[in-house]
């Protein structure tokens, strides 16, 4: 399996962009990331039940597309960051579309009545 975009061969550009921001934990690790800088162990908080090897796995996808990016200080102990590229930024407000579909529709299907408590 290649995990480098560069390496990938993709038939449109749509194809990329699933490929870049489809799965469970993508679009919930980029929605917390909208709130500003967060650290690794900030991030596994916020999410929950995501396993570790997850959402290195997770990170590190959304690193290679470049829509998150990581920096590490050179520290001891080890401090790394992740925050929003400019191509990250610009996946927000269809994020904030998604999550207003989520809501109003959930709500109307009767499934349940959503309180998101997230700062945007």
């Amino acid at each position: 399996m290649k995990n480098n975009i560069y390496e990938k061969t993709y038939n449109c550009s749509f194809e990329f962009t699933m490929d870049a921001i489809s799965g469970k934990w993508k679009g919930l690790v980029l929605w917390h990331l909208s709130s500003g800088t967060l650290r690794y162990g900030e991030l596994k908080k916020l999410l929950g039940n995501i396993t570790q090897k997850m959402l290195t796995q997770t990170l590190r996808e959304l690193e290679n597309c470049s829509v998150i990016h990581r920096e590490v200080y050179p520290v001891v102990p080890p401090k790394v960051e992740y925050s929003l590229t400019k191509y990250g930024k610009e996946l927000i407000p269809i994020l904030q579309q998604l999550h207003k579909w989520g809501q109003n529709t959930s709500k109307e299907l009767g499934l349940f009545d959503e309180k998101c408590n997230f700062k945007n």
